[in-house]
């Protein structure tokens, strides 16, 4: 059994530090894989909106706080035989009983902590700060499942802003309103191939 916490983080997410890491920054994200964290990034400068597989909720929930997995989740796989790991090392519920399940936004019984609201108003305070600023909106590889999160408000926000610049690297997704067109750099490429390239 391979765990996130073995897996190794992707070199994309490396390279993205590398660029930003003696910059103000921050990163609103939809990912849930952890790899921000393993990468380094500064947790308080993280607002991972849908959850977190480093993470662990009641899955009721009967209440809304989060638990670090990586401990268990490392002497899961270190304890695991033909697929199969101890019942002990079942993830309960301390305060339930219920079984734990993965913090991911999925269903109405996501659990919003007081980390996800502490990161929340930090990614709030961040774009307060920053208005009418000089500030660049980088877009990677957002889909069409999810864009009010980070798509359509970086959008709106630069048309805010005529200092602003939107720059969007979405292979097959890469584009923006005709209103921001002349502050935004849309490339439709591999993320990997440019954030390597910028090195």
């Amino acid at each position: 059994m391979v765990n996130r916490y073995e897996a190794g983080v992707g070199k994309p997410y490396r390279d993205l530090l590398e660029l930003v890491k003696d910059k103000d920054y921050f990163v609103l994200t939809t990912n849930v894989d952890h790899q921000f964290q393993l990468s380094g990034f500064d947790k308080k400068r993280l607002f991972y909106t849908q959850g977190d597989y480093g993470l662990w909720q009641c899955s009721k929930p009967c209440h809304q706080k989060t638990y670090d997995n990586e401990t268990v989740v490392r002497q899961m796989a270190a304890e695991q035989r033909d697929m199969k790991i101890p019942a002990g090392l079942i993830p309960k519920c301390p305060v339930c009983g219920a079984p734990m399940t993965m913090n991911l936004r999925c269903d109405m019984t996501f659990v919003q902590d007081d980390g996800w609201y502490a990161a929340s108003n930090r990614y709030d305070d961040f774009i307060r700060r920053h208005e009418g600023l000089h500030i660049l909106f980088l877009e990677l590889g957002v889909g069409s499942n999810t864009p009010v999160i980070i798509k359509y408000p970086f959008w709106q926000m630069t048309a805010q802003n005529r200092s602003a610049t939107y720059a969007c690297v979405n292979y097959g997704e890469a584009f923006c309103p005709q209103e921001i067109a002349g502050q935004s750099v849309c490339l439709d490429a591999d993320i990997s191939d440019i954030l390597s390239a910028l090195q």
